[in-house]
């Protein structure tokens, strides 16, 4: 869902006006100046939000709903999820723009080889076939498979930190609710 909110269960729980709204920052009404996410939850959420894709990594940027009683633990597993999506969004961002320039350039050189011209004599752009495209797509993960190596390496790090932040935090309000239970059962 775009633009929604996202419960405990990661269902949607957007009211029709804040969908509008999310549809909205979707058509770039409403964008950020500051280049960030087009859309805002509202104040009163209490849930983290997702938003649409970003047009340069095509990754769902999140923003994180952060309680006024964050405990220092809860901070520590926000900052890194936070932190884990901009890590993310800019290996993604930088990927894409890579992938789409060498592609270009394979594409000009593969028909520049062939004595045609990048557009046809209709305006439209010239492409090659799949067979064709198939050997840029090798080259390219063949050139970048250290590069994809490292970034699984380092992602598979960052989520195993946010799983066991995320067990911490579990435990911590499961035992908080005990305690609560047993005070109030024993009046």
């Amino acid at each position: 869902m775009r633009g929604s909110a996202v419960g405990k269960e990661g269902k949607g729980r957007a009211g029709r006006s804040e969908q509008r709204r999310g549809c909205a920052a979707e058509r770039g009404q409403n964008a950020s100046p500051a280049g960030g996410p087009a859309f805002r939850p509202p104040a009163h959420s209490r849930h983290d939000w997702i938003g649409p894709p970003d047009r340069l990594s095509n990754l769902r940027p999140v923003i994180f709903h952060v309680p006024q009683d964050e405990s220092a633990l809860e901070r520590r597993l926000r900052e890194a999820r936070q932190d884990t999506q901009a890590w993310n969004q800019q290996f993604w961002a930088q990927q894409n723009a890579s992938f789409q320039q060498e592609k270009e350039e394979f594409i000009y050189s593969r028909l520049k080889a062939k004595g045609l011209a990048v557009r046809d004599e209709t305006g439209q752009k010239a492409t090659l076939n799949a067979e064709e495209m198939a050997d840029f797509y090798k080259d390219f993960l063949s050139k970048n498979f250290r590069k994809h190596m490292r970034y699984n390496r380092d992602w598979y790090k960052r989520n195993f930190t946010i799983t066991f932040l995320m067990g911490q935090v579990a435990l911590v309000r499961a035992l908080r609710w005990l305690r609560w239970k047993k005070k109030n059962v024993g009046d």
